[in-house]
């Protein structure tokens, strides 16, 4: 079993203390350096924050629906919380990674679907009828990430 397999941490930690060296001009054992493994992980990276990126989006569009639909009126603040603390981590994930900026309108379509079934799973589970056809709900990129509240 490889270092890699037995504890991706400590791996980690010893490939990133080796990349460093290396990049300070420090003569390493180069097969110590485990570059499959590196570029699965930088790979993985970039399709962790994706999937992260569409979660919190996920998560916005579903408060939303819930806030346009639901003739509740006790959980509204909850949903509104909600809202606002993940646009907060949505904007904080793009200033890690601005690049995914140019998939949000993707995203936001991607994941319209899966928020209008869990909304309206979580509206039956309280005998709730949608004041309005949550089919007929669409949201652009500034009202996901902006202020906007229905």
């Amino acid at each position: 079993m490889s270092d890699y397999d037995a504890d991706v941490l400590a791996w980690s930690e010893h490939q990133a203390g080796l990349l460093r060296r290396r990049a300070a001009g420090e003569l390493i054992n180069e097969a110590e350096l485990d570059w499959p493994n590196i570029a699965e992980e930088i790979e993985a990276l970039g399709k962790n924050l994706d999937r992260e990126l569409a979660s919190r989006i996920s998560a916005i569009l579903l408060h939303l629906m819930k806030l346009q639909t639901s003739p509740a009126i006790d959980p509204r603040a909850g949903w509104r919380d909600t809202v606002q603390e993940q646009r907060d981590e949505v904007e904080r994930l793009l200033s890690f990674a601005p690049s995914r900026r140019s998939r949000v309108t993707a995203v936001i379509a991607e994941e319209t679907g899966r928020a209008r079934r869990r909304a309206r799973m979580a509206l039956a589970d309280h005998d709730e009828q949608p004041a309005s056809d949550l089919d007929a709900i669409s949201y652009t990129e500034d009202q996901v990430l902006g202020p906007w509240l229905p």
